[in-house]
C-alpha cells in the first residue's frame, strides 16, 4: 500500500517502509502512526498529527500504518496497542508513545524530533552546494558553530572542502564521524573519495600518464597512476580495471598500493555492489 494523502502525509506498508520511512528519515524526521479503522482514539489522534505535520511544511513527515493490513510490520515494532506513534530520525526509531496525548505534549514530541536551528541551516546549505558553494560553506560553518557534532553539516562541509583541495581540513571533519554514527556509510564513502583525490593530486596529468602507458604497456607503475587518476574522477569501473592490470604486472605493487587503492574504490561504489564484489574476488585470486 502506498496511498499519498498529501506531500507530507502518506500511508505505508511493509513493502515500502524501508524506503519511505527508514531511508527517508536519514534526511527528514518521519513520524509513524500505527492505527486501525476500528480504533476510536486513533480517529481522535490522527487529525492532530496531520495538522502538526502541515504546520511544519515538510520539516517532519507523517507515515500511517494500518495494523490490520500490515500485521507483520506491527509485530516487528511490537505494537501492542493503537494508536502507537514512533518517531524515526537518522534511520532509527528514537521516540515513541502510545495512546492519545494532549496537544501540548504532541508539540513537544515533534519539537524533540527537529529540525533544530542547525538542521534548518544545513537544509539551506544543501540546496546551495552546487549553485553557490561559497555561501553553502559559510552556512555549514554557522551550523557547526551551533552544533559541532551535526553529522550532515560535517559531511557537507567536508565535501565542499575536498572539492577545493583542502584535504587536511576535510579529513579532520570526517574523523568526527565514526563507525557508529548515523551517517557512517556516507562518511566512509567520502573518506574513500578524499583518499583517492589526495593520491591523484600528486600525480601528473592524465594525458601524460596515458602517454607513459602507451609507450610502455608493461609498466605497472604507470597503470597504477592512471588508475588513481580515473578513480579520483569517479570513473570507478575504468579505474578498477586499470589498477587490476597494474597488479597483474607487479606482485609487490598489487599487495600494497594497488590493493589499498582498490579497497578505497570498493568503499566509494559500495562494498556490496556488483562492481566491488567482482573486483574483490579477482584481487583475492591475484594476491592469494
Amino acid at each position: 500500500m502506498d496511498t499519498v494523502l498529501s506531500s507530507w502525509v502518506f500511508s505505508v506498508g511493509a513493502k515500502d517502509f524501508p524506503t519511505k520511512v527508514i531511508e527517508q528519515s536519514k534526511h527528514v524526521p518521519v513520524v509513524v502512526d500505527f492505527w486501525a479503522p476500528w480504533c476510536g482514539p486513533c480517529r481522535q489522534l490522527t487529525p492532530i498529527l496531520e495538522a502538526l505535520v502541515q504546520e511544519r511544511k515538510g520539516e517532519i513527515l507523517l507515515a500511517k500504518v494500518n495494523i490490520d493490513d500490515d500485521q507483520a510490520l506491527a509485530a516487528q515494532y511490537r505494537i501492542d496497542a493503537v494508536p502507537t506513534v514512533i518517531g524515526f530520525r537518522g534511520g532509527r526509531a528514537v521516540l515513541e508513545f502510545a495512546g492519545v496525548l494532549p496537544e501540548a505534549d504532541l508539540r513537544r514530541f515533534f519539537d524533540s524530533l527537529g529540525p533544530s536551528p542547525a538542521d534548518r541551516e544545513v537544509l539551506q546549505a544543501r540546496v546551495l552546494e552546487k549553485t553557490d558553494p561559497v555561501q553553502a560553506e559559510k552556512i555549514y560553518r554557522d551550523a557547526l558553530a551551533r552544533d559541532p557534532k551535526h553529522e550532515i553539516a560535517l559531511l557537507g562541509l567536508a565535501h565542499l572542502l575536498m572539492e577545493q583541495g583542502k584535504f587536511e581540513e576535510a579529513g579532520q571533519l570526517l574523523e568526527n564521524l565514526g563507525p557508529g554514527s548515523e551517517h557512517a556509510e556516507e562518511a566512509e564513502r567520502l573518506t574513500a573519495q578524499l583518499f583517492l583525490k589526495k593520491l591523484a593530486s600528486d600525480l601528473p596529468s592524465e594525458e601524460s600518464i596515458k602517454a607513459k602507458v602507451a609507450a610502455n604497456p608493461k609498466s605497472a607503475q604507470a597503470r597504477y597512476e592512471l588508475g588513481c587518476l580515473l578513480a579520483a574522477g569517479n570513473r570507478s569501473a575504468e579505474a578498477l580495471d586499470m589498477l587490476f592490470s597494474a597488479g597483474e604486472r607487479d606482485a609487490k605493487l598489487a599487495s600494497t598500493q594497488v590493493r589499498e587503492a582498490m579497497v578505497q574504490i570498493f568503499h566509494l561504489v559500495g562494498n556490496d555492489s556488483a562492481l566491488a564484489n567482482d573486483y574483490r574476488n579477482r584481487l583475492s585470486l591475484l594476491l592469494y
